[in-house]
């Protein structure tokens, strides 16, 4: 399957969908804290990662990585969570939207969140705060692998963000994943079109074995 199928496929799926996906294989990806900015956001991509850490002497720099994030990828940023100080603000998404960046992931806040809202650019974070991170914080890596509170992610991970949150299929599984969710997504829309239909709710479950879509097998 190619790269830009692989994406599509996941593009067409609910989060919810994927997370249970990601509970049958024994993987974990939800980001636990990390919420869509507004309602209506969908966002796939391939993690281009920067981590971040307390300024040091001498101070470095909040960076200028955005230059090397290719078109389609999403922005992923551990600042540990930190709600004190941001990582990405207004010009970071003019930029970001200008080049095609399908959305950003801050493990932290991001500030001047208007721009974001009126151009519909994804952004998933713990909140958002105007204070800069500019001699608080510094990037220590990019291209590494990084935090996003409650999951890894390594560079080229999927992340997939909709209206419940944002998750992260590891790269070597995202085969599996991808087949394991759309299995479970055909058997609820067929629950669905029963249940609609007249069947009752109970046996419409029972039929398609709803109760244990998310099993963990093998």
């Amino acid at each position: 399957m190619s790269d830009e199928e692989t994406i599509a496929g996941f593009r067409a799926l609910s989060t919810a969908t994927v997370s249970d996906a990601l509970d049958r294989l024994g993987l974990l990806g939800a980001a636990i804290g990390l919420a869509p900015l507004a309602p209506g956001q969908r966002m796939v991509g391939r993690a281009f990662t920067v981590r971040y850490v307390p300024v040091g002497v001498p101070a470095g720099t909040v960076g200028d990585y955005i230059d090397d994030v290719p078109a389609g990828a999403v922005v992923a940023l551990d600042n540990a969570g930190r709600s004190d100080c941001t990582v990405w603000g207004d010009i970071l998404t003019a930029v970001a939207h200008r080049a095609g960046i399908a959305g950003t992931v801050v493990n932290g806040v991001p500030r001047d969140v208007r721009r974001a809202l009126d151009l519909g650019y994804p952004i998933y974070s713990r909140g958002r705060l105007m204070r800069t991170g500019k001699d608080r914080v510094e990037v220590a890596e990019t291209g590494g692998t990084i935090s996003l509170g409650t999951v890894q992610v390594k560079p080229g991970d999927l992340l997939v963000g909709d209206d419940d949150g944002v998750l992260a299929v590891p790269r070597a599984r995202e085969a599996d994943v991808l087949a394991a969710a759309r299995e479970i997504a055909e058997r609820e829309d067929r629950i669905v079109v029963d249940a609609l239909a007249g069947t009752s709710l109970r046996q419409a479950r029972a039929r398609y074995g709803y109760h244990a879509l998310q099993q963990r097998v093998g």
